[in-house]
């Protein structure tokens, strides 16, 4: 009876382990097809495949943008930010070209370097974007990913959908397709090596 009930545990042990297994690998899957979908394909779409060094020719604030901020439910309010321009010389190619943060600021304004959270205190954006202005024009050299087929006239100072962060969303996915796999094999394992004793054990008698 022991015996019986010994196994029953093992079984259901075994059983549940599998079962760990299974729904790590198909998370996994789905986790796949997600990033496969958006973060992935950003990056097999994006032309902005070439990185490069740029020297900062001018930086320049220009007109305040108005932007809307979240003051509540369903209440917004309006503010403004400097539009801060950034001209730079792309050495790979020696042309002239407006520089952005990323393209999500490109897909806001193509025409200011960078777009701060709106909020209603307008000195800190101010403060924020001058500070900015003030670290590009003392480097004067920066990294930039540009189009190398020229089909994207604006440059990138980093890129949102790039090798490292193509890199980094699908690591942990593989972690847990590699565990979920991992223990289905152990468990496996585990059954022929238990079998395989049994069979050594009726031999011996």
């Amino acid at each position: 009876m022991d015996k019986r009930r010994t196994e029953t545990a093992l079984k259901a042990g075994e059983d549940r382990a599998i079962f760990l297994g299974l729904s790590m690998m198909l998370c996994s899957v789905m986790m796949y097809f997600l990033l496969g979908i958006t973060m992935v394909r950003s990056y097999a779409e994006s032309v902005w495949t070439e990185e490069t060094v740029c020297t900062v020719l001018n930086s320049t604030i220009m007109a305040d943008i108005n932007c809307s901020y979240n003051c509540g439910v369903d209440c917004w309010r309006s503010s403004k930010f400097p539009c801060l321009q950034v001209y730079v010389s792309v050495n790979a190619s020696d042309r002239v070209a407006l520089l952005s943060h990323n393209e999500d600021v490109l897909e806001k304004n193509s025409e200011c370097f960078y777009v701060p959270k709106c909020q209603k205190e307008q000195t800190v954006m101010h403060t924020l974007i001058v500070d900015i202005g003030e670290r590009l024009r003392a480097q004067q050299q920066v990294p930039c990913f540009h189009d190398p087929l020229e089909r994207q006239e604006a440059v990138l100072l980093t890129q949102l959908y790039g090798r490292a962060a193509v890199f980094q969303s699908l690591f942990w996915p593989s972690c847990m397709l590699a565990g979920g796999l991992l223990i289905i094999l152990m468990v496996k394992l585990t059954q022929y090596l238990s079998i395989l004793c049994e069979q050594i054990g009726k031999i011996s008698k």
